[in-house]
């Protein structure tokens, strides 16, 4: 009787937004279970080999790259957001929006700048010969070195974190412990620091992924990790089969990583009590010589993370950009700008549809299971390539066997690229507009609807003119990101179409890492307004708090 009435319930809430709904979520995982099912088939030839010499090296690898990173993101991202947040000290309101400014940096352009600076004719080696010290260099080009680059690329993901759980810290228990004579430091550690470790570990598992999802950096500094193993058993051995194996492995860990996250929020549930907003932080203005050293610590990975880079790059754009910029070059960064543009407007309309058909749809199950279609993000991008590379073959093959068509029109494509890339960040603009969206009262929308307005209507009357802002903060985020995105677009671009940060890759990877530098420094001049963007978001909310 209990199946038969949730049968009639599920016949009752079905409606066209469920159908749609569905179809949407259907799209979205096919490169995800496209990677499951082709397990099915087994590995390729040399997954034996791969076992018993490399996967030993790339498991290894992999994970004491997480290790240094994780170490050195909490130590510049939780330092300089507790300093920021806490106390008064000089260049402070600067300071606070310049550590998101590496952010913009991407980690393989980081990379490049970084093996430029600490090279043999580098700013490095010019500095240490100015003071007599001809003989002496840093080798970063290893693990340890990578762990540094990806680090200070990345650790403003822990920064903005941690930052916005101390903007909205009220300061009753600071305040108590003062009173109870414990001093500012043991405060932070004993207290402040626990309080702060799901925001630390949402920051940290973001970062996390992004260091199992680089190529670019790990594959120029010739560390073998998941991510360069998957390409060159793709590319070099032309195993695909092996290639998703080792996708399933790195598929598993990301989920881990994500699973670990919502463990560690749901039972570390922290709240400070909120009385009114002159309750929160006020900051302390400590003693001189201290201001100084919290002005020095807060600069330093601003100075490691953009300043030395972007001066890097400057010099070498000074002496390539005769050669670099051409009418080739030019069109590129056309290209470049055209596909980014094209790709956030669909992925803004994908994530729209997705955002209100959930609204729109009845069954519950349904309104859950939405958030599946934006785990996108978490996936490394080589992983969505291959899952859309084999099914568009597929289709292809089918199509030209019906003489259907007589060559590739998914494959190698730009529609694959745009499918894959809408996959990818999906949850980038999905976010923004479901921030948006939450923030209308529905009694708007319920009132509309009462006088007789569908769901369309009300949405272009009512709904949409109030998401505005949401729109375009989710255009702008993804449009940055695609522009930067490497191992994806290696893999999936068209033959005849190539991207800004391909280019760089291809320039860096031909032993012209100086010519690198002027596309590189596009796509950062570019990445700099959501980054100064999120600032202003993270003030904004800190005082509506």
């Amino acid at each position: 009787m209990n199946l038969k009435h949730r049968f009639f319930k599920l016949k009752r809430d079905l409606n066209r937004w469920s159908l749609l709904l569905l179809l949407i979520l259907a799209v979205v995982s096919v490169p995800i279970l496209t990677i499951g099912l082709k397990l099915f088939d087994g590995p390729g030839e040399s997954w034996n080999h791969i076992l018993e010499y490399v996967l030993f090296d790339y498991l290894k690898n992999s994970f004491l790259l997480a290790l240094f990173c994780s170490i050195i993101v909490i130590l510049f991202g939780v330092t300089t957001a507790w300093l920021v947040s806490r106390f008064e000290f000089p260049f402070r309101k600067q300071l606070e929006w310049l550590l998101i400014l590496p952010l913009s940096v991407p980690a393989y352009i980081m990379a490049y700048a970084y093996a430029g600076v600490f090279g043999y004719s580098g700013l490095f080696s010019k500095l240490m010969g100015a003071f007599g010290i001809g003989d002496f260099r840093i080798e970063v080009m290893n693990i340890y070195g990578l762990s540094l680059v990806l680090s200070i690329s990345l650790f403003p993901y822990v920064y903005v974190s941690s930052r916005t759980f101390f903007l909205a810290q009220a300061t009753n228990l600071l305040e108590a412990s003062r009173m109870l004579g414990i001093s500012e430091f043991k405060s932070f550690f004993k207290l402040i620091f626990p309080l702060a470790r799901p925001a630390i570990i949402a920051g940290l598992v973001l970062v996390l992924m992004e260091v199992l999802n680089d190529y670019g950096a790990a594959s120029y500094y010739g560390v073998s990790t998941f991510t360069t193993g998957i390409f060159r058993s793709w590319f070099s051995l032309g195993e695909p089969e092996t290639a998703i194996y080792l996708s399933a492995i790195l598929l598993l860990i990301v989920f881990g990583l994500i699973l670990f996250e919502k463990w560690q929020r749901r039972h570390l549930n922290f709240t400070s009590a909120k009385t009114s907003k002159q309750n929160y932080n006020s900051r302390l203005k400590p003693k001189k010589a201290n201001q100084l050293w919290f002005t020095v610590i807060c600069f330093i990975p601003v100075f490691l993370g953009f300043v030395l880079p972007v001066i890097q790059l400057i010099i070498w754009v000074e002496q390539t950009f005769s050669k670099v910029w051409t009418f080739e070059f030019i069109s590129i960064t056309l290209e470049s700008f055209g596909i980014a543009f094209l790709t956030a407007s669909v992925t803004v309309l994908v994530a729209l549809l997705l955002l209100f058909f959930t609204r729109w749809n009845k069954i519950e199950l349904l309104k859950t299971s939405s958030k599946l279609g934006v785990l996108g993000y978490a996936i490394p991008g080589i992983i969505i390539a291959i899952g859309v590379l084999i099914p568009s073959l597929y289709i292809d093959k089918w199509l030209i066997e019906k003489n259907i068509t007589s060559k590739l029109i998914l494959n190698a494509t730009l529609i694959a690229l745009v499918y894959a890339y809408v996959v990818r960040f999906l949850a980038v603009a999905y976010q923004p507009l479901e921030s948006s969206s939450l923030k209308i009262d529905r009694s708007l929308s319920d009132s509309s609807k009462v006088l007789g307005k569908g769901n369309f209507k009300t949405f272009f009357k009512i709904e949409f003119p109030l998401i505005r802002a949401g729109l375009l903060s989710a255009f702008i985020l993804v449009f940055i990101d695609i522009l930067k995105e490497l191992p994806l677009t290696l893999i999936m671009k068209p033959y005849d179409v190539n991207t800004l940060a391909v280019k760089s890759f291809e320039y860096a990877s031909d032993e012209m890492v100086s010519s690198a530098a002027l596309p590189s420094l596009l796509i950062i001049l570019t990445a700099l307004i959501p980054a100064i963007f999120l600032n202003k978001l993270l003030l904004k909310n800190a005082s509506n708090s």
